[in-house]
């Protein structure tokens, strides 16, 4: 499969610097984003061309990687007469890094199919500093072949990733990823409680605590900031509670009751209602308050 050129759909806190690493890894690179002044900004920033609809970006291209909100938001981007399936070739790829349901993975790949096109539902973790340093976690789904075929433009934006089966199956990977997260930042807000009350130092506590078996990304990377009351940064409620709400549906699929989600799903909802549905996931900690 050729692959230079590259469109690449949404520029906002993890697309901007994604497409960034595109743009420096080589390949031709075009870009769309809702807000012309981010578009704009990305051209000045790096060497690429801003394209005023997503279909003009798509056009020629070998690969268009989109990366916008949620399901509703990647649909005004594929579909219609200045959506990307207008635009792309048979033959071409496109890829799904927006953490979406599976069912959308599932329309998706066959709206693609129709055209000749290829799909890869691809979700992303390692959060903004992740896309900024070209580090991100990528759960792939889709067929082998065009995985391995891509795979080179993935590593220049990733530590990691891994085709974990047919299409859908990079989004349930990311269910998981979130659910994973959602109970260790709620054992996590509860631990720093107790520490704080027995006066114990937190940066000692992640220093020591870091390397046994309690460690986490999240510890490492959240618990002194949970500390200081530092939350308008990083991955927000209101993104979080989409992905929960996603998990929940998918659980519900499989007659699954999920309570320690669902207990966290509540608890960023109430936190929602104070206004902070903006703040980082890790102000569950403020729950109690």
């Amino acid at each position: 499969m050729n692959l230079e050129k590259v469109a690449f759909i949404g520029l906002g806190v993890m697309g901007y610097p994604m497409a960034g690493h595109v743009s420096n890894a080589g390949y031709s690179t075009k870009v769309y984003n809702r807000t012309e002044s981010k578009g704009r900004e990305w051209e000045s920033q790096y060497k690429g061309e801003y394209c005023h609809t997503p279909k003009l970006a798509s056009e020629e291209a070998d690969v268009v990687a989109i990366c916008v909100g949620n399901d509703d938001d990647v649909r005004s981007v594929v579909y219609g007469e200045n959506g990307v399936l207008a635009g792309m070739q048979a033959g071409s790829v496109m890829i799904d890094h927006t953490t979406t349901s599976a069912e959308l993975a599932e329309e998706l790949a066959a709206a693609c199919a129709e055209k000749g096109i290829h799909f890869i539902d691809a979700p992303v973790s390692g959060g903004q500093a992740g896309a900024q340093n070209g580090a991100l976690t990528v759960m792939c789904g889709g067929e082998h072949d065009i995985f391995e075929a891509v795979s080179p433009l993935l590593d220049s934006y990733a530590k990691q990733a891994t085709l974990l089966g047919g299409h859908g199956q990079g989004q349930r990977c990311k269910m998981v990823n979130q659910i994973c997260i959602a109970g260790v930042l709620k054992g996590l807000s509860e631990a720093i409680v107790l520490a704080q009350k027995s006066k114990l130092d937190i940066e000692q506590v992640v220093g020591v605590l870091k390397h046994g078996a309690a460690g986490s990304w999240q510890m490492e990377n959240r618990a002194v900031t949970m500390s200081q009351d530092k939350f308008d940064f990083g991955f927000a409620i209101d993104w979080m509670r989409k992905d929960l709400g996603i998990c929940l549906d998918e659980a519900k699929k499989h007659n699954l009751d999920m309570p320690l989600t669902k207990e966290v799903d509540r608890e960023y909802q109430a936190l929602q209602e104070r206004g902070l549905g903006r703040m980082d996931t890790s102000v569950l900690i403020k729950i109690k308050d």
